[in-house]
Order: structure tokens, then C-alpha cells, then sequence
């Protein structure tokens, strides 16, 4: 008999989301989709205000990656100021994005992913945790703590504040570094550096247990985008976006934020209000592609730093041309922070990074600005239009979990026609549905942004769960 399986909430997610799936009168899964319940208000509510609070205005829309919105939304405003921002301005925001990097994705590794690799798909949930990894594993437990608070510390050393640091504004930065602040960062590394050993270690050994999700877990051709370093090495503030096919093959390089729009479109479909970002000349749904650290490892030549070189190398071993399964996200993560604690302690080892020159100041020059980061989930685009005044008139934001949406999608219908026999649900094939969306590590906080008028469905249920109305927009 038919009937339709409902994940609500999708469990170790930032945010609220369900899973919907269908299966046909022999149990089979038919049709699946990923929901994000949740809608948020930012390109509206900014409208009016003056373009320079925007970066702390915007960083608000996530506690986990506030530090990404200030930097896009910065850049945008740079644009609209037509400046370029100090050398010394521009290395303190690499650092502190890295150091977001870190720490959020210690939080996805660790926190959120790290039970079912450790205790497996068909733990015991009570004990699928973090608690049960602090069991079952002290010191992998130390190490992702341990990672995490060395990014947040950092964030705090540098901005003032973990959450939603104040010190990334138009122009540049608000104070230069501190000797003190720099030496203790520095001190920090070698514990980061064990840390990340002993993580990289640990899943390189336990990864072959998972060959059958690494095969079903969102694993199929498609495009990949993110930003590159002029020298095609990983980059992750100050690049240019680079668009890839499934077969390594360059669509679109060397691309610049303002000229995004251009190239990508945003579709909508009525059981989300995320939107389905795409690449134009293919179209929706074939234009759709990833974004995050797997794209960044598929798009670059090199990490730029010996260690991650090291790692990315044997990473690409994995495939004749782009890592095309989305289970190895973890795997990518690990190296993205690898590259991080590398690329921060060049960048304080600078003596330069103590320059007092980190802003620069100017009014409106220009009506329209865009700005792009790589979040830790992947290419994050602020696009700003103001008036004369500098009023805020219009906004959108194109969020890294946005972009990975359709892929997500596919993903959750590809793994539960693996796994999910509806005529005998166990908890190991939905936790497997689950685990899908967890590889992409969504923001879905961040990423349900209306552009236009978005898609609706309200649905009047009787207790007894007959539907006795609905109303649908869009």
C-alpha cells in the first residue's frame, strides 16, 4: 500500500527542515523531497536603512556564520564606495574567516556528523551524539572541541565577540591587531595542528566502512562553483568564482561578483521556501550545482599551503576528475581547516599584520554593489541597491545552502530508494535519509531569503488529520 514517510525535524541540522517521502503499493520510494519550514525577512526589513549598517544589520541572520554575511555584505558596501580597502584590512578578514571555517566546521564534524561515522548509521539514537562520541572516543571528542574553540576564541581575540563581532565594516576593519592578541593566537597553533592530525587521521581509517553511502549519498554528475585564488589555489575571501562541469571542465572563471547575476538564475518550487539557484545556459533544474568545501576542492589546483597540498593531493586520488559523491564533504571539511590553521599562522607570522592603516572611507559612488565570500557551506553573494542618500532600496542574498538545494533533493530521493523499504521502516534507513543532508551540512537559517514573491501552501487540518482547506500562492 502507498504512504508518505515524514522526517520532521531532520535531526543535527542548523535549523528546521522535514523530508517527505512517497513510496508506490510495493513499498518503493517514488518521490522525495527536502522542506525548509522556515522563512526569514532580511531583504525586506533592510530596505530604508543606510547601506553601512548593513554588515552588522546582515550578520544576524546566522549565529554560526555571521562572520561570512559581514564580510559578503562589507564588500558589497565597498562596491557602492568604489575603494579599495587597506592590504593590512584585507589579510585581518582572511584571517577571520578562516577561523569561522574552522569552527563551524568542527561543529558540522564533530557535533553533528561525527556519531553516525563513529558509532554508526544504526546506533542506538540515545547514543548517536556527541555524548556518545565523548564515550565511545575521548580524544576524537577533545579534538573537535578543542578545534571549535579555537576558532571562536580567535573570532572573539579579533572582533571582541564570538557571535556577531561588530569589527568587519565598510572599508576595512575597525582597530588594528593588538602584538598581544596576534602572539596569542600564535600560540594556539600546535594544539590546532594536533588537533586536526588526530582528526584526519581517525576518519582516513574508518572511512572505507561507508563505501555504500559514499555510492548513494547525493552521488552523481553535476557542476561545481566556488572561488579560487588568481593562481587557482583555495581562496576564501578575496578570489574570483570559478564554475566547473563533472568533468573538471572550466565554464565560467576568474568571474567577479557583480557579474554573477548575469550568469545564474533562482527558481522556486512549492514545498520549500529555499530557493533552487542555477547556472542560466543549462537551465533549471539541469543548471543546478554545488557549492561548499567538496566544490572547493574539485575547482582548485592546490590548497597554497604545505600540509593541505599534502592532503588535497591524495583527496583527488579519489577520482579520475571531480569527487562527484557528496559523502566525502566530511572528508573535505577536514582539509578546508587544515588549510585554515596553515593559512592563519602565515598570515600572523606577517609582520606587516600590524600595520595601524586598516580602513578606508568613502561616501556613495555608485548606486549598486556586489559582494561574495566562501562561507564555510560554500559561495555566499551579497547584492546590494541604494539611492542618493545611501538608502538601502532592494536586496538579495544568494546563500551556499541555497545553492546545494536541488542537489540535496536528489540526494534524499537517490539515498531513500537505497535504504527505505516502506513495507518495514527501521530507524538506520531514515537516520541514512537524514545523514544525506547532513554530508552538505545546511544553514537553513540562512537560507530561506524570498526574492519576489515565493511560494505558500497553508493547509487547515482536522484533528483527526483530514485536510479541510488550503491556500496556496505562488
Amino acid at each position: 500500500m502507498s504512504q508518505t514517510i515524514t522526517i520532521d525535524p531532520v535531526t543535527r541540522l542548523e535549523g528546521h527542515g522535514k523530508i517527505t517521502l512517497k513510496t508506490n503499493d510495493q513499498g518503493e520510494v517514488t518521490e522525495a523531497y527536502f522542506s525548509v519550514t522556515q522563512v526569514r525577512g532580511f531583504e525586506k526589513f533592510c530596505e530604508g536603512r543606510p547601506y553601512y549598517e548593513m554588515p552588522s544589520l546582515m550578520a544576524r541572520i546566522c549565529g554560526i556564520c555571521p562572520v561570512s554575511h559581514l564580510i559578503a555584505s562589507a564588500k558589497a558596501c565597498e562596491a557602492i564606495m568604489s575603494i579599495e580597502i587597506p592590504p593590512t584590512a584585507a589579510k585581518l578578514r582572511r584571517a577571520l574567516n578562516l577561523a569561522q571555517t574552522i569552527q563551524s566546521h568542527a561543529l558540522s564534524f564533530f557535533y553533528l556528523a561525527s556519531p553516525d561515522l563513529l558509532l554508526g548509521m544504526d546506533a542506538d539514537p540515545a547514543q548517536r551524539n556527541i555524548f556518545g562520541v565523548a564515550s565511545a572516543n575521548p580524544e576524537l571528542g577533545r579534538a573537535g572541541i578543542g578545534l571549535r574553540r579555537f576558532g571562536q576564541h580567535m573570532i572573539e581575540l579579533l572582533g571582541r565577540k564570538r557571535i556577531h563581532p561588530g569589527w568587519v565594516v565598510p572599508g576595512g576593519v575597525t582597530e588594528p591587531l593588538d602584538p598581544a592578541k596576534r602572539d596569542e593566537i600564535l600560540g594556539l597553533i600546535p594544539e590546532a595542528y594536533a588537533n586536526i592530525k588526530l582528526a584526519l587521521d581517525w576518519y582516513k581509517r574508518i572511512a572505507d566502512r561507508f563505501r555504500d553511502e559514499a555510492e548513494s549519498f547525493a552521488n552523481f554528475p553535476g557542476a561545481f562553483l566556488g572561488m579560487v585564488a588568481d593562481d587557482g589555489g583555495l581562496e576564501f575571501t578575496d578570489g574570483k568564482l570559478r564554475l566547473i562541469d563533472a568533468k573538471g571542465k572550466i565554464l565560467l572563471d576568474k568571474l567577479r561578483a557583480a557579474q554573477f547575476e548575469k550568469h545564474f538564475g533562482e527558481a522556486v518550487e512549492p514545498f520549500s521556501y529555499m530557493k533552487f539557484p542555477y547556472y542560466k545556459p543549462l537551465g533549471y533544474p539541469e543548471g543546478s550545482y554545488r557549492v561548499g568545501p567538496l566544490a572547493r576542492l574539485n575547482i582548485v589546483s592546490h590548497a597554497g599551503t604545505p600540509l593541505a597540498d599534502v592532503e588535497l593531493k591524495e583527496f583527488k586520488q579519489k577520482a579520475n576528475g571531480p569527487v562527484l559523491g557528496s559523502f566525502y564533504y566530511h572528508h573535505a571539511r577536514l582539509i578546508d581547516i587544515l588549510h585554515g590553521i596553515e593559512m592563519i599562522e602565515r598570515i600572523f607570522g606577517d609582520p606587516t599584520i600590524l600595520d595601524k592603516h586598516v580602513r578606508a572611507t568613502a561616501g556613495v559612488n555608485r548606486l549598486e554593489g556586489s559582494g561574495v565570500a566562501e562561507a564555510p557551506r560554500g559561495t555566499l553573494m551579497h547584492h546590494y541597491k541604494v539611492d542618493e542618500n545611501g538608502q538601502m532600496v532592494w536586496a538579495n542574498l544568494i546563500i551556499a545552502t541555497g545553492q546545494n538545494n536541488n542537489a540535496m533533493n536528489r540526494g534524499v530521493l537517490q539515498t531513500a530508494q537505497r535504504y527505505v523499504k516502506g513495507d518495514k521502516l527501521e530507524d538506520g534507513m531514515l537516520n541514512r535519509v537524514e545523514a544525506v543532508i547532513r554530508t552538505f551540512d545546511p544553514c537553513l537559517s540562512c537560507s530561506t531569503h524570498a526574492y519576489g514573491q515565493m511560494p505558500l501552501s497553508i493547509k487547515l487540518l482536522a484533528p483527526d488529520g483530514t485536510k479541510l482547506d488550503e491556500l496556496r500562492r505562488g
